[in-house]
């Protein structure tokens, strides 16, 4: 188990980088949005590979960090059945969905992007709008994306046993939305209270 362990832990670190860094591709599509908008009020003129580029790079942020949302648990989940289990029962919830929900998808979708982004490659295809980008890139990001939630279900999968086997300490505790709230209602309390008491010192 501690084999898996560290695989586990690579591919987190890898999917941490990615997602890290891919989150400056929302920067980046929002200089060539204010940029091309600037060009297109002042000189007149655009073309459909600046708009695409936009797409690309919001595509690219959306993809390639999806991985690194599930590393993090800030997938969306129903709270209304969840929230009212045991962590242990909880536990079980996440391994199956992982095993025969997420799994399944996730590998299918690399399997068939895989080629879909090859076929692309070989043959040079070009959007059919005017002036449009490469087509590749675009389905090479799809591609990607879906491979690194592969990496991560697994990584999630290992984790979640070894937390079940008592190897390893929960790395996401469970907190309802409500306990959160009150989490929340604390700190800000406490936050106040200390403000207040910052003058008379």
């Amino acid at each position: 188990m501690q084999g898996l362990l560290a695989l586990s832990r690579a591919i987190d670190r890898l999917n941490e980088i990615i997602g890290k860094t891919v989150m400056w591709a929302i920067f980046v599509a929002i200089l060539v949005s204010a940029a091309n908008a600037v060009v297109r009020k002042v000189f007149n003129t655009s073309s459909n590979s600046w708009l695409e580029l936009q797409w690309y790079l919001f595509g690219a942020a959306f993809m390639l960090a999806a991985a690194y949302t599930l590393k993090q648990n800030e997938h969306i989940r129903i709270d209304i059945f969840y929230g009212t289990r045991s962590r242990r029962t909880q536990h079980w919830i996440d391994l199956f969905g992982h095993v025969l929900f997420l799994m399944p998808f996730v590998v299918l979708m690399a399997w068939m992007m895989v080629p879909y982004a090859w076929q692309a490659w070989k043959i040079g295809q070009v959007s059919t709008n005017a002036g449009g980008l490469m087509i590749w890139p675009a389905r090479a990001i799809l591609a990607a994306g879906f491979i690194l939630l592969v990496l991560q279900g697994i990584s999630e999968i290992i984790k979640k046993i070894a937390v079940m086997q008592g190897l390893i300490e929960d790395p996401h505790p469970f907190v309802s939305a409500h306990e959160a709230a009150e989490l929340e209602g604390a700190a800000l309390a406490s936050a106040v209270a200390a403000a207040k008491e910052e003058p008379r010192k």
